[in-house]
């Protein structure tokens, strides 16, 4: 009896640690089964990198006002210098062209680098775009009947003044200041740009001059005809704007912008854009 109860306490004691032995593997294998490499990464909330050399494509649609104003005002005063009519009551002043806003497509490409530190990111970009059907125009006709003062002559003048403008395509460079939050990046952007025009200002001046009776005065009309055009000038402008990255991969992102430009006048009109675009960009 003594040597069987010593041989069920030797076998019940292997088995023991058999089961013993066999559990540890058992949670071992389960921990490494649910702390895989491959499944931490695919739940991983590491923060994801925006810093490096970045570039993509973008499409869009403008907005572009143009401002004509006085656009054709020296045109017009050109063509009265040296008279009394224009001395006395400022006929190049009288006509004030509308503003026009126009509409369409842009495309263009961007270049840039991006610095970060901890959830700050600065950056800066160059970038071109065409755009598509940006061009306006204003016109404008006025006549008034004046009398000149010293010798009672009266003018009927009539004023015909035209003015277009389109922009053919521009570039910019813009500095930007976001912060991450995950996968999104949300920015602030100034810069400067320089956009690249044809434009085209013509006025026209008729005059007609009747002096009164016994006056040593001829009668005279007048028609002269003004105009300054050029193709491929150049504006420089001032950008501001926001915008938002989105991280579709460690080296793929998505771009989302609002994009306001006010360039400076040429030939007399003064133009400004107003742009959304969307993009895709690449991180190296």
């Amino acid at each position: 009896m003594t040597c069987q109860w010593r041989d069920n306490t030797r076998a019940l004691s292997l088995a023991l640690c058999v089961w013993l032995a066999g559990s540890a593997a058992g949670q071992a294998y389960a921990a490494d089964l649910f702390d895989t490499t491959w499944l931490r990464g695919s739940l991983s909330s590491e923060p994801v990198r925006w810093d490096g050399i970045v570039m993509g494509a973008h499409v869009g649609y403008s907005a572009m006002n143009s401002d004509f104003g006085n656009s054709t005002s020296a045109l017009i005063a050109y063509s009265l210098r040296n008279t009394e009519v224009e001395d006395q009551f400022s006929p190049s002043n009288w006509t004030t062209l509308p503003s026009k806003t126009t509409s369409g497509r842009q495309y263009g490409a961007f270049i840039g680098y991006n610095w970060q530190w901890d959830e700050l990111v600065l950056g800066v970009d160059a970038a071109y775009n065409r755009g598509s059907s940006l061009n306006a125009s204003a016109s404008d006709t006025i006549s008034r009947q004046v009398v000149t003062t010293p010798d009672n002559v009266n003018n009927a003048v009539t004023i015909t003044a035209e003015s277009s403008v389109k922009l053919i395509d521009y570039a910019t460079v813009r500095g930007r200041a976001g912060y991450a939050i995950g996968q999104f990046l949300p920015y602030a952007m100034i810069g400067v740009a320089v956009g690249h025009f044809d434009y085209a200002n013509t006025a026209t001046v008729h005059d007609v001059g009747t002096p009164p009776a016994g006056s040593p005065v001829s009668p005279f009309d007048f028609t002269d005809v003004q105009s300054d055009a050029k193709n491929n000038a150049f504006a420089p402008g001032f950008i501001y704007g926001l915008g938002l990255d989105v991280a579709i991969t460690s080296n793929v992102f998505l771009r989302g912008e609002w994009e306001y430009i006010a360039f400076g006048k040429i030939g007399g009109i003064r133009t400004s854009l107003n742009t959304a675009r969307a993009g895709i960009g690449l991180r190296f």
